[in-house]
């Protein structure tokens, strides 16, 4: 669809407002945990499970979101996600107890899967060239910038608000997000076919998701070896099975197979799957300060000051680096320095005031680390995806995101867990930091294998190349 409309500011403005009312407001519960429990009176196991649900759910719901938005408009999801947000968030706020905390969770999931899809694609259609790179770049700010905020955010506003007014604040945004797009013109793919929506993948791929997701967060609850546990496990080996054999079927696949064919692409999905896993790391850290060496909440988020400033810095930082010498150098720089800044954070047996200042570089380091790599990765995505199916791809590689959060928090819980069950805190806090580290060993590993080194990098004669094509 061309309407002749390039894209603006204002819309760049509301779009990042959209996106942090996931990744700055929804995502600061890793860091208010007791004010939670203690206001509503609920089990910690049952707050891990709230906490996991929403990327969960972001993650389950987004491919679709990501495809219903090429076929309906990009926009109009966009704004179905931000009203969404706003009913979820005021779930939270009028909260009692378990149940509208839950329900208000997987509907911010469900929020987040029709906001970031749909945006991204909004970016592509309304910018081209170095203007495409430098949108995706506020993005990114929104994104993994406030994932850095909302440590300090949430702690600070729950330690002198009131964890309840995080999400007084989300509203707000999303409000002021639809206002700022409101003049956006309408953005969707031309229909050539009529394929119908592949329910049966989808319900498969929920199931088997939400299976693996219990025996992540609960197998410990349950019982390693219990029969209830013992089902989830074979619930989740034969649902990801049935689901494999149903999409190599389906010419309407819920998720398109055929875009990994396109090596970069599926480098920079798989990368950011781990990359976001180590998010893992903020649950582990925030704990262990807390249990482990008595900080507030409020403390504990000062601590990831130094995450905040370096992501929001390095984020330009790295489009510009992007355009000069392409994605693959920024990526794996990228890697290496957020996963050097992570092992910081696990030497525990470090005592007072040094440990503080270690975890504070570290956080540094991860945020440095991250901006560096967030906007040639989403461009690497973003420009190898078929112009007919941005919207199923980027919401595929933003599901890489939410999954590979959900999936890293709940692993680096469960791990954290099990072993101050049975030994240290301290032992507890570095084997969870361990598992961050295998994180972001594996997404270096990923970069180098599978991203060309030019992707990306700015050519003077054509400044917006044609993506590359993806066998469909």
């Amino acid at each position: 669809m061309d309407t002749g409309y390039k894209g603006t500011n204002k819309m760049i403005t509301g779009i990042v407002f959209g996106v942090i009312t996931f990744w700055l407001f929804a995502q600061a519960m890793v860091n208010v945990v007791p004010a939670v429990q203690k206001d509503l009176g609920i089990s910690l196991g049952m707050l891990n499970v709230a906490i996991s649900l929403t990327a969960l759910f972001s993650g389950i719901f987004i491919v679709a979101a990501g495809g219903l938005a090429d076929k309906v408009g990009r926009k109009k999801i966009t704004n179905i996600g931000l009203i969404l947000s706003i009913i979820g968030s005021l779930c939270l706020i009028f909260a009692q107890g378990s149940a509208l905390l839950i329900i208000g969770r997987v509907i911010q999931g469900l929020s987040a899967a029709c906001i970031m899809p749909a945006t991204i694609a909004l970016v592509k259609e309304y910018f081209e060239g170095a203007e495409r790179q430098r949108a995706l770049s506020y993005w990114s700010i929104g994104s993994w910038g406030g994932s850095g905020v909302c440590s300090f955010a949430g702690g600070a506003i729950a330690t002198y608000m009131g964890w309840r007014w995080i999400f007084v604040f989300s509203i707000v945004f999303a409000i002021l997000a639809m206002l700022l797009i409101k003049d956006t013109p309408e953005s969707k793919r031309e229909q050539t076919t009529t394929a119908k929506f592949d329910v049966s993948g989808f319900i498969t791929f929920i199931i088997t998701m939400l299976a693996l997701n219990l025996v992540i967060t609960r197998g410990g609850d349950f019982g390693w070896t219990s029969p209830l546990t013992l089902i989830l496990i074979g619930v989740t080996i034969i649902g990801a099975i049935v689901f494999f054999n149903i999409e190599k079927r389906k010419a309407a696949s819920f998720i398109d197979f055929g875009l990994f064919k396109n090596k970069p692409y599926t480098g920079a999905t798989i990368s950011n799957f781990l990359l976001n896993a180590i998010a893992g790391t903020l649950v582990v850290a925030n704990t262990y300060v807390q249990v482990g060496r008595g900080f507030t909440a409020f403390q504990s988020g000062m601590l990831s000051l130094g995450y905040l400033v370096a992501v929001l810095a390095m984020i330009r930082v790295g489009e510009k680096i992007l355009q000069k010498v392409g994605a693959k150098s920024p990526m794996i720089w990228g890697a290496i320095i957020t996963t050097v800044g992570v092992a910081l954070m696990g030497l525990t047996f470090l005592p007072g005031v040094m440990y503080t200042v270690v975890v504070f570089i570290g956080f540094a380091l991860f945020g440095l680390g991250l901006g560096i790599y967030a906007t040639p990765s989403t461009d690497t995505a973003v420009s190898n995806a078929p112009s007919n199916k941005v919207g199923e791809a980027s919401g595929l590689y933003k599901m890489a995101s939410s999954l590979g959060g959900s999936f890293g928090v709940a692993i680096s819980a469960a791990v954290y867990a099990a072993i101050d069950s049975i030994g240290s805190i301290e032992a507890a806090a570095t084997g969870g930091v361990i598992t961050n580290v295998i994180f972001g060993i594996l997404s270096l590993l990923s970069i180098i294998a599978m991203v060309p080194g030019n992707a990306g990098k700015k050519k003077v004669k054509n400044p917006s190349p044609t993506p590359t094509p993806v066998t469909e």
